[in-house]
Parts: C-alpha cells; structure tokens; sequence
C-alpha cells in the first residue's frame, strides 16, 4: 500500500476543519491518511473497502500458515479418502 507523503499526511487540525475534503481524497485515491497530533503519526485513516481486502488477505494467510503446518508436520490424507468421507457422511 503505497503513501504520498505530500498528500497522504495531515494534521488532526487538518482533519478537523477538511474532514470531507480528506475523505473524498481517500475514496478517490484508496491510499491511507496519516493523522498527526503534535508532528508525531497518531492514527491512520483506511478506505473501507481497501481495509475489507486487506483484512480477507490477512485471514487468508493465516489459514494458509495453518496448513502449511499441517503439511509440514504430514498431518494430512489423500484427498480421494478425504472426498469418499465426506460423501458418506452427506448421505448419513
């Protein structure tokens, strides 16, 4: 996720007195806003459906680094034997 450090920096007073200005610029460029109080980054503001994405790929990569384990580790069937269980137990 990229930053313009130009555009995408504002202060909380800032914030305040454009708070539609700086969410137009944020639906319309999909990078974060960071907000400053006192010159130091205090909050970052996210488009939603950018945030929505990266919160998906987070999950996502945590249930892959489950199954990476488990592969790992051979806890793991072949699929066919996996399939035939599951069959049997929709028909149950």
């Amino acid at each position: 996720m990229s930053v313009s450090i130009t555009e995408d920096i504002k202060t909380v007073s800032d914030l305040k007195t454009n708070t539609g200005d700086i969410f137009k610029q944020l639906h319309r460029t999909g990078r974060p806003i960071i907000v400053t109080v006192n010159g130091k980054p205090d909050a970052v503001l996210i488009d939603v459906g950018v945030f929505e994405k990266k919160l998906k790929a987070l999950n996502m990569s945590a249930l892959i680094a489950v199954a990476e384990t488990d592969v790992r580790e051979r806890r793991t069937r072949p699929a066919r034997e996996f399939l035939k269980e599951l069959r049997r137990s929709a028909k149950a």
